[in-house]
């Protein structure tokens, strides 16, 4: 789905690709998050100029997506478990940040609290995977990775323009942990992502109180 956020200088087109994938256009400039082909066809999407993966689970780095979008001069923005498994151009931990053609990238805390798997072990241990925040066009974009409303995300609040948050079970957010994640960042516009299904209306119902907020599909 192609929706559009007016900034300060112009506009970011958004197209939600499907599960945890995401285009942003702006300037011209093509920006990838977690493309994912069981999800989306990329095999006619324009190439990338820059891609974010937020970790190395097979629905986040997918080498089938990739091969459609990446191209040469493509800039690839990763963790250390995907680095290790393809050329990357900037390897990010957690608190790290990189500026890329005047777009400020900083990578950010994105794991389980409660979440296990049944050897009892996080489906996505803290330090591991990043979530990403862009700063674009005067606008801060906050991709949250495969995570749960993790304390961190305090120190986000009111800075951030639009939020792209996953709600699905086990794995990430209930609708609960969404909508108090909502609430810890207060992002003029989010968007809920990687979801198995989605009653928009609940959502926006529990959050009807919060002023100036609009929940996109």
């Amino acid at each position: 789905m192609k929706t559009t956020i007016e900034t300060t200088q112009g506009h970011i087109e958004v197209n939600t690709l499907g599960h945890a994938g995401l285009l942003l256009v702006s300037g011209g400039k093509n920006i990838y998050a977690d493309p994912y082909s069981e999800a989306a066809d990329y095999t006619d999407m324009p190439a990338a100029d820059v891609i974010l993966i937020t970790h190395d689970h097979y629905d986040h780095y997918d080498p089938e997506a990739l091969r459609h979008i990446l191209t040469p001069d493509t800039i690839v923005v990763s963790n250390e478990d995907v680095a290790r498994l393809m050329n990357v151009t900037h390897t990010l931990s957690n608190g790290d940040e990189v500026e890329i053609s005047g777009m400020k990238i900083k990578a950010v805390m994105a794991y389980n609290i409660e979440h296990r798997n049944e050897e009892g072990h996080h489906f996505h241990p803290r330090g591991v995977g990043n979530g990403y925040l862009l700063w674009i066009d005067g606008c801060c974009i906050y991709i949250a990775g495969d995570t749960e409303n993790i304390p961190e995300m305090a120190s986000l609040k009111g800075s951030v323009d639009v939020a792209f948050l996953p709600k699905n079970l086990p794995y990430t957010m209930s609708d609960e942990m969404w909508v108090d994640a909502v609430r810890m960042i207060e992002p003029r516009v989010v968007y809920p992502i990687h979801y198995f299904e989605l009653d928009i209306e609940a959502l926006k119902e529990k959050l009807s109180d919060v002023e100036s907020l609009e929940i996109r599909e």
